[in-house]
């Protein structure tokens, strides 16, 4: 029972980094021409009329007004900070690129943790972060000739995100998930909105991206959902090495939707972040068993 659990655990975490992957291509299809934050709020809109009835029906309406709980809304801020970063990114930068500089992330987690509340990380896991940041770098490619100054948003994405996971900890266990991502859902879409009124200028957007954008919005919810499902199904160390999924995903759909094809330096950083990561999760998983 406690394997099959497990595996449908790891299920639900694959499940959810593909469909995350897939709401950020749909996304990329749409910003060739739509702004960028005109296309945040379009998807904020339709994850929300998916968001809100699957709350309902899953019987957590009365805790709908927890969304003002001040941890959850901080944690919702570092949201808005990630989230802008990483549309500005995918607007001008290859998908599988900078979903790869964004799985810095867990590791900037552990090295936050240690600057915000002084935990000890250790000397190996310094290493870690260092290659991870080395990994990102490397993808970005300052200097040369196919560098991409909108790198600098896909590094701002990993901090943002970072910090979203580092105040999330604070969030109380008794606000079911779901609430806390439909806060989020809320927050992103209210600033976008308001961005793309003061500083874009709208375009009316086609029935094809109306239908993309609604696909969106119901993969954001799908993902969301799966990563709820995959810790409440299986222990966090089963399936938090099935996270680095996100970089295969987005590198398939690189490959077949948009026909990016990273160079040997990229694929070298790709590497070094994925073996970061899973070298970074065996550490915790060997520190539980001890």
């Amino acid at each position: 029972m406690h394997v099959s659990s497990n595996l449908r655990g790891i299920a639900c975490m694959i499940l959810a980094s593909g469909t995350f992957v897939a709401n950020d291509s749909f996304m990329k299809l749409v910003l060739a021409d739509t702004p960028p934050l005109q296309v945040l709020l379009m998807r904020g809109i339709a994850a929300t009329i998916w968001c809100l009835p699957l709350v309902f029906i899953m019987g957590y309406g009365r805790d709908i007004p927890r969304v003002l709980n001040p941890w959850v809304l901080l944690r919702a801020a570092f949201e808005i900070l990630a989230v802008v970063s990483f549309i500005l990114a995918l607007n001008h930068m290859p998908i599988g690129d900078i979903t790869a500089i964004f799985q810095t992330s867990p590791l900037l987690v552990v090295a936050g943790v240690s600057l915000i509340w002084g935990e000890r990380i250790g000397g190996p896991r310094m290493v870690l972060i260092a290659l991870a940041i080395t990994g990102a770098l490397l993808i970005a490619q300052p200097g040369s000739s196919t560098a991409s100054p909108y790198a600098a948003f896909g590094i701002l994405t990993a901090i943002g995100s970072a910090l979203r996971d580092i105040v999330g900890k604070k969030v109380p266990h008794d606000i079911p998930g779901l609430v806390v991502a439909l806060a989020t859902i809320i927050a992103v879409m209210v600033v976008a909105g308001l961005i793309t009124a003061l500083f874009e200028t709208w375009v009316p957007p086609r029935r094809a991206n109306i239908f993309m954008m609604a696909a969106a919005g119901l993969f954001l919810v799908g993902g969301h959902t799966f990563v709820f499902l995959a810790f409440r199904f299986a222990k966090a160390a089963a399936v938090a090495p099935f996270y680095y999924t996100f970089t295969l995903w987005a590198v398939l759909s690189g490959l077949i939707v948009f026909g990016d094809v990273p160079n040997w330096l990229s694929i070298l950083g790709m590497l070094l972040i994925l073996a970061s990561g899973l070298a970074s999760v065996a550490m915790d998983q060997r520190r539980i068993k001890q």
